[in-house]
């Protein structure tokens, strides 16, 4: 499949000025608010906001709101993404290099809040947890969608106080947990060893670049990480590559909701995902997905979903 003259002549248009060049150079490293654009730009948000629509209308990028705040990232068109590949590869990279260092800034901050808050709620952290939904109805889930076992390796991403891998221990015969936080691998260490859990491995590490071998866990976990992330599909496809063939990624996060206080409160930065950009993500990254769990609260409050996805057998694969 190609483009046709007219639509190359209009994406190169879109993308043929120098504040556009800079959004998609900055865009082909993460998705970014118009806020965060407008910031590292230095450009006012409304002049922004025109050159992100006029890229949006030809293609090029694509919109999502997300509570009160809109994102943006590259579009996930094969061919769209070829164009704007081929244009960035041209580019002197050293033309962006002030771009790159107030997003560097943009990231420090961000980064910083976030740990803030994760080094300040540690030792509260399940309690926290507790206020979405009620936990001994999402852990039953949970169990019930990781199987029975026994697992050779699992792996729990965003380990937090190690809860997952005290829920799942001791199914496994081997068990990581990574985490960025040292406080947080500090309670995690306390509670696994409360458990009796010997075969754990706790260790300092980033969802992003786990350094993990590829499809080496028949289990893989990302329990309530992902709406803290700037890049949550590029977590869900470093997750999926740690699956093995026969294996299962399970993803545990909130459904769609608008709590934006939780932004400002507790650091969320997406205010949940839906179950189609879910699939898509799995999907994309080489997984199998199944139908979500859904888990409504008892009250108000927010919904847990849980998505799971299987890597095919290699034999089974072929077949189909």
């Amino acid at each position: 499949m190609t483009l046709t003259a007219d639509q190359t002549v209009e994406s190169l248009r879109a993308a043929g000025e120098p504040t556009r060049l800079r959004v998609l150079s900055l865009l082909a490293g993460e998705e970014l608010s118009v806020m965060e654009l407008s910031r590292i730009l230095d450009q006012s948000q409304p002049r922004v906001s025109r050159h992100l629509k006029l890229m949006a209308d030809a293609g090029l990028i694509e919109r999502f709101p997300d509570g009160a705040r809109v994102f943006y990232r590259l579009s996930s068109d094969p061919l769209a993404r070829r164009l704007i590949d081929t244009v960035l590869d041209v580019l002197d990279a050293s033309a962006h290099e002030a771009d790159d260092r107030r997003l560097e800034e943009v990231r420090r901050d961000r980064e910083a809040a976030a740990g803030a808050y994760f080094e300040r709620i540690a030792p509260q952290w399940d309690r926290i947890r507790s206020l979405y939904v009620c936990e001994t109805a999402v852990e039953a889930a949970i169990l019930r969608a990781a199987g029975e076992g026994p697992f050779e390796r699992v792996v729990d991403l965003g380990t937090g106080s190690g809860r997952m891998l005290t829920l799942l221990g001791r199914k496994a015969r081997m068990a990581i947990g990574l985490d960025l936080s040292q406080n947080m691998l500090n309670i995690a260490r306390a509670n696994v060893a409360r458990a009796g859990l010997a075969k754990v491995e706790l260790r300092h590490g980033d969802i992003f670049s786990t350094r993990l071998p590829e499809k080496s866990a028949d289990l893989v976990l990302v329990h309530q990480v992902l709406h803290y992330l700037a890049d949550p599909a590029a977590a869900v496809a470093e997750a999926s590559r740690l699956v093995m063939p026969g294996g299962r990624l399970l993803i545990v996060d909130f459904a769609p909701h608008e709590l934006e206080h939780l932004r400002e409160e507790h650091q969320h930065r997406r205010l949940g995902f839906s179950d189609e950009e879910m699939r898509r993500w799995l999907s994309e990254a080489g997984l199998t997905p199944s139908a979500p769990i859904i888990l409504p609260p008892d009250t108000e409050g927010l919904t847990v979903a849980i998505w799971t996805a299987e890597r095919r057998e290699a034999a089974a694969a072929s077949a189909a």
